[in-house]
């Protein structure tokens, strides 16, 4: 009897080899973001490198593109009729801390780099919601709460190991496949699969962070205060502003339930009482209604943002934008203000400091001088798309004065996360680099099913 895709695939894989109607294939396609739903033709769900290489192996032969998820965090297209593979097993960390760097494997989650870096008194370059992968995130340019002061997770690999479409595996550093690690670097998972990586780690111990909450009545105080704060910030302070609807559940605090609220987050790594001093003014704009900011371990760096950590369809957008004045606040105010019909939750995230130089070694992260992001987020219940295209409209038409033209990839979900949105998270000329890259790992464009950038010539 001929073998099965399966058997053929689980002669060389340790891991599951599953299809529709296996017990665990639900499971094991489902991930964070709940708005893409994959119904691929067969899951592997890989424990190491040689999973991979046996996977990417069956898919090229059957023609089968490639769809890769550790978390399921920025889902991008659904991988139906496709291989995907499963990281999530992946979970291996090994801290150096003489050479201060982590490797990870590609299902790790920050949490768990951010465990190990602090018991020998350092920190990884990890996001806002610590239970993201650690690869995706820097694949995609990684933006975090030291961001400020040393950049882009991007701008601080030492090397990768990777699967490419032909099943082989290569050890990317700066001066082994150095067009690879340019691209790797804000080029997502378009040239194959990242199995592990070797990240630097920085001394950060403690933060001056949390967040400050303060209600609809004092939100263009707020906005115009935070807007001009922004102006007077030393590299080391990390801040965004959230202009939220916070649903009435108990995961809450009181004062928050059922509200508007402006969420002011900050992230200093100087300090505590300089820290302190900087978040004076914020705090003498208006009072809060819950002030949370405090001195805290590196380790409960996730609580600055308090991301919820469970699975939700989500509907989002983003833009890069340039400096803001008064009447963007006021533009921004009109459309995601106590008064609008606007998304569940609308954020701006300063950049500049270390995020607007050229990392030592030049990476495919674009845009550095932009000024802030503007991402929207809502649950995308049923019925409520089309409401919910319309909030972003205004929201993004409104803005669009001072908006920058650019974009940041991590934050470009589903239906945004392919075509001229992907273009736009580039400069041009490395936009065409990365095709030509593309062009040479991966001609068939096998990873596809992504934040894709087609091979040149296609």
């Amino acid at each position: 009897m001929e073998p099965t895709t399966n058997d053929r695939i689980a002669r060389g894989v340790r891991g599951p080899v599953l299809t529709a109607g296996d017990d665990g294939y639900d499971d094991e396609r489902l991930g964070y973001d709940r708005s893409v739903e994959h119904r691929p033709a067969v899951i592997v769900g890989a424990t190491s490198a040689d999973d991979v290489i046996a996977a990417v192996r069956i898919a090229r032969e059957r023609e089968l593109p490639i769809c890769v998820q550790a978390t399921g965090h920025g889902a991008c297209l659904p991988a139906n009729d496709a291989m995907l593979i499963t990281t999530r097993r992946m979970t291996g960390v090994r801290v150096d801390r003489e050479a201060a760097t982590a490797t990870v494997q590609a299902g790790v989650r920050w949490e768990s780099v951010i465990v190990e870096a602090a018991a020998v008194g350092l920190a990884p370059l990890s996001g806002s919601a610590p239970f993201v992968g650690a690869v995706g995130y820097t694949l995609g340019g990684g933006l975090g709460v030291l961001s400020r002061r040393y950049g882009y997770a991007a701008d601080h690999v030492r090397s990768f190991d990777l699967v490419t479409a032909d099943a082989q595996l290569l050890h990317v550093t700066p001066d082994d496949h150095a067009d690879l690690f340019w691209g790797l670097r804000g080029g997502k998972d378009n040239f194959g699969v990242v199995t592990a990586m070797t990240v630097d780690l920085f001394p950060v111990v403690m933060l001056y962070g949390g967040g400050l909450f303060f209600g609809a009545d004092d939100a263009a105080t707020i906005v115009n205060a935070y807007v001009a704060w922004t102006a007077t910030l030393p590299d080391e302070m990390t801040s965004s502003i959230a202009l939220a609807r916070l649903p009435d559940v108990d995961a809450l605090p009181d004062p928050l339930r059922g509200r508007f609220v402006v969420h002011v987050r900050v992230a200093y790594c100087g300090p505590p009482d300089a820290g302190e001093r900087l978040v004076a003014p914020l705090r003498a704009a208006a009072r809060p209604i819950l002030d949370t900011v405090a001195e805290i371990p590196y380790t409960a760096s996730g609580t600055i943002h308090n991301d919820p950590p469970e699975p939700v369809a989500a509907y989002g957008e983003t833009t890069l934008l340039r400096a803001l004045d008064e009447g963007a606040v006021d533009a921004l105010l009109a459309a995601a203000g106590p008064q609008a019909d606007a998304p569940d939750v609308v954020e701006l995230r300063h950049l500049g400091g270390a995020l607007g130089r050229p990392p030592a070694i030049p990476n495919a992260v674009g845009h550095r001088d932009a000024v802030f992001t503007l991402f929207s987020v809502s649950v995308a219940a049923p019925g409520r798309i089309d409401a919910l295209r319309a909030a972003n409209a205004r929201l993004f038409d409104a803005l669009g004065p001072w908006d920058h033209g650019g974009a940041f990839l991590n934050f470009l979900a589903g239906a945004h996360s392919a075509g001229e949105p992907v273009r736009n998270a580039y400069e041009p000329a490395d936009y065409e680099r990365l095709r030509v890259l593309k062009s040479t790992y991966d001609p068939d464009n096998l990873f596809r099913l992504n934040h894709n950038i087609a091979p040149a010539g296609t």
